[in-house]
C-alpha cells in the first residue's frame, strides 16, 4: 500500500460534510463504481481478443458481466472524452473540443443529476479538464494536478493542494478504499468515479512492477513499418511514430545523460532528469538496477533503422503493459473490498478508458485518428443479478451513452438534450429494435501530433473519413481490410457503398446538429 506523505484532509471532516446530505432511510438503488483509465488499448486486456497481457481482475468484470466489443468514442483525446462522459453530449454541444481548454462546469452533468436525486457523489483521480476548472456535482473530489505524475503526485482538493509520496496508481487505490470505508454514507447510494492516470505516457512502471516485462518479447503488428501509401496524406503527416518521435526516448535512468548533461542525443532520456530527481532513494535504486544495464547495451549496439524501431517498440510495450498491470492490481483490490464489505451485489461496476491507443499499429503510439485502435475503447460492466455473466455485446455503443446509462440505472430522468442512449436495455438482455446502426466521430485538435482534423461515420463494416482541412477522404472496408491500409474511396466497385456512407454521414450531422467543422473562434 502506498504511504501518504502530507495529508491536509481529515476524513472526520469528510464524514461530517457527507452527513449534511444524509437521507433518513436506507436507499436500495444500486451504487455505481466507474473505474476509468487513460489510453488503455483493448489489446492490453486479456478479456479481449489478441490480448498482450494477462489482466485477471479486469477479466473478472468480463466473466461476471458484459464485454462490449464496439465501444466507440466521439473524439479520441483525453479531455473531450471526459467532457462527453460527464454531459452525454458531443464536443460541439458541451463546448470542450480539445485539451487546451477549461471545462464549463456550470452546464448540466450526470453527477449533478445523481446528486440532486440523493446519490452521494465522489471523484478521485485524473480530472484533466483544464488547469482552472474544478469538478462540480460532487460531494467529494480529490483530483490529480493536471496530467499528474506517476511518482510523488500532487492532488488538488477543495481544501487546497496535497503532496503525496508514492506511486500514483497505488495512491488512487488507497484513497478509493479509504472513501469507501470511511467517507461514504451507508444510508445513501453512491456514484464513485475512480480515474487513473495509467497507462498514459510516460509509462512509468511501479517499483514492484518495473522488471515484470523487461525480458518479454511482444509480437510486432503487421503494419509496424507502414509506408502510409494508398490513403489520404494525414497518416504520413502525423507525428507520433515510434521510429522518431521525441516522446519515444529509450526510457529509464540513463547514466550517460546524468554524467554528461550537455550530451545532445535525441534518443537518450536527458529530458527526464527532473523525474529521477523526484524519486526517493529506494525508488531510484530500483529503477537503476532495472534499466541501466539494458540501456548500456542499447548504446553499445548503436542500433539504427528497423532494428532501432523494434528496440523502441519492445521497450514501449514492456513499460506500458507494466502500468496496465498496476491498474489490474488496483481493480482487484477494489473488487475484493466490495465483496468483503457486502457491497458487491448492489454495486454496478463499469470499466472503460477515455479512448483506445495505438500499440505500434501503423508504426504509432498515441490516438486521435478514427482508425479502429484509437476509436475503440474497452468497456466492461458487471451488474449482479441483472447482466448475464460472460455476455458479449457486438452492437455499437459509445462513451456518449455513459451518462444516460448511469442515470437510467439510478432511475433518474434522462435530459432530452443528451445525445446518447442508455445501455441499460443491453445490460438487461433486452436490446431495443431501433438501436443505432452507425456512429459519428469528430476530432478537432489538429496541432496535437500533427493529426489533421477530421470527422467520419462507421457502421462497423465500412468507415468513411473526411480530413476536411486537407480536402481528402478515406473509405475502408473493415472486413477486407481490417488494418485500414488501403482506402477504397473513389473505387468504382465501392461506389454504392460510398454513396450510402456519404448519406449516413450527412444524416448524422443533421441529427446531431453539427453546424460547423471547427470550434468557435475564441475571443
Amino acid at each position: 500500500m502506498a504511504r501518504i506523505f502530507v495529508v491536509s484532509l481529515n476524513l472526520l471532516q469528510l464524514i461530517v460534510l457527507v452527513g449534511f446530505h444524509s437521507v433518513a432511510l436506507a436507499d436500495e438503488r444500486p451504487n455505481i463504481l466507474f473505474v476509468f483509465t487513460d489510453d488503455h488499448a483493448t489489446k492490453a486486456l486479456s478479456a479481449y481478443d489478441d490480448g498482450l497481457i494477462e489482466t485477471p481482475n479486469l477479466d473478472r468484470l468480463a466473466n461476471e458481466g458484459m464485454k462490449f466489443n464496439r465501444c466507440y468514442v466521439t473524439n479520441s483525446i483525453c479531455g473531450p472524452s471526459r467532457a462527453c462522459i460527464l454531459t452525454g453530449k458531443y464536443s460541439h454541444k458541451n463546448g470542450y473540443y480539445h485539451n487546451d481548454q477549461e471545462f464549463d462546469g456550470t452546464q448540466q452533468t450526470f453527477p449533478k443529476l445523481l446528486q440532486q436525486a440523493g446519490y452521494q457523489t465522489a471523484l478521485i483521480g485524473k480530472w484533466h479538464l483544464g488547469r482552472q476548472s474544478k469538478p462540480t456535482g460532487f460531494d467529494y473530489w480529490h483530483i490529480l494536478e493536471h496530467q499528474g505524475f506517476y511518482y510523488q503526485p500532487k492532488f488538488i482538493t477543495p481544501w487546497g493542494q496535497v503532496q503525496y509520496l508514492g506511486y500514483t496508481t497505488e495512491l488512487l487505490t488507497d484513497q478509493t478504499l479509504a472513501w469507501l470505508e470511511h467517507g461514504r454514507d451507508p444510508d445513501r447510494p453512491f456514484l464513485l468515479m475512480m480515474q487513473h492516470k495509467a497507462p498514459h505516457r510516460p509509462w512509468d512502471p511501479a517499483p514492484d512492477r518495473v522488471t515484470d516485462n523487461m525480458n518479454q518479447v511482444y509480437p510486432e503488428p503487421e503494419n509496424l513499418f507502414d509506408n502510409y501509401e494508398n490513403r489520404a496524406s494525414a497518416a504520413a503527416q502525423a507525428e507520433m511514430r515510434i521510429a522518431n518521435d521525441k516522446h519515444m526516448s529509450i526510457h529509464g535512468p540513463d547514466i550517460k545523460a546524468w554524467d554528461q548533461p550537455e550530451l545532445n542525443d535525441p534518443n537518450n532520456s536527458r529530458a527526464r532528469d527532473w523525474f529521477y530527481g523526484k524519486m526517493t532513494h529506494d525508488q531510484l535504486t530500483t529503477w537503476k538496477e532495472a534499466y541501466l544495464q539494458k540501456n548500456e547495451k542499447y548504446y553499445e549496439g548503436k542500433l539504427s533503422g528497423k532494428d532501432l524501431v523494434r528496440w523502441k517498440y519492445q521497450r514501449f510495450l514492456q513499460d506500458y503493459l507494466s502500468c496496465v498491470s498496476s491498474v489490474d492490481d488496483s481493480v482487484g483490490q477494489v473488487l475484493d473490498y466490495l465483496e468483503e464489505a457486502g457491497l458487491a451485489e448492489n454495486t454496478v461496476v463499469i470499466y472503460s478508458s477515455d479512448q483506445g491507443f495505438f500499440l505500434g499499429e501503423h508504426g504509432w503510439f498515441d490516438k486521435r485518428f478514427m482508425y479502429e485502435e484509437s476509436l475503440r475503447a474497452p468497456l466492461l460492466v458487471r451488474w449482479p443479478g441483472v447482466t448475464e455473466p460472460g455476455s458479449i455485446e457486438e452492437r455499437i455503443v459509445s462513451n456518449l451513452d455513459f451518462a444516460e446509462t448511469f442515470l437510467d440505472i439510478a432511475n433518474v430522468d434522462i435530459p432530452a438534450e443528451m445525445q446518447g442512449a442508455s445501455l441499460e436495455p443491453l445490460l438487461r438482455g433486452t436490446p431495443p429494435k431501433d438501436w443505432r446502426d452507425s456512429f459519428y466521430y469528430h476530432y478537432y485538435e489538429g496541432g496535437g501530433h500533427n493529426v489533421s482534423e477530421h470527422y467520419g461515420v462507421t457502421d462497423g463494416r465500412y468507415k468513411l473519413i473526411h480530413f476536411y482541412k486537407l480536402g481528402e477522404w478515406e473509405l475502408f472496408d473493415l472486413v477486407a481490410d481490417p488494418h485500414e491500409m488501403h482506402s477504397v474511396y473513389g473505387d468504382v466497385e465501392y461506389a454504392e457503398v460510398q454513396a450510402k456512407m456519404l448519406a449516413k454521414l450527412q444524416d448524422l450531422r443533421v441529427e446531431l446538429e453539427v453546424t460547423s467543422d471547427d470550434p468557435p473562434t475564441q475571443e
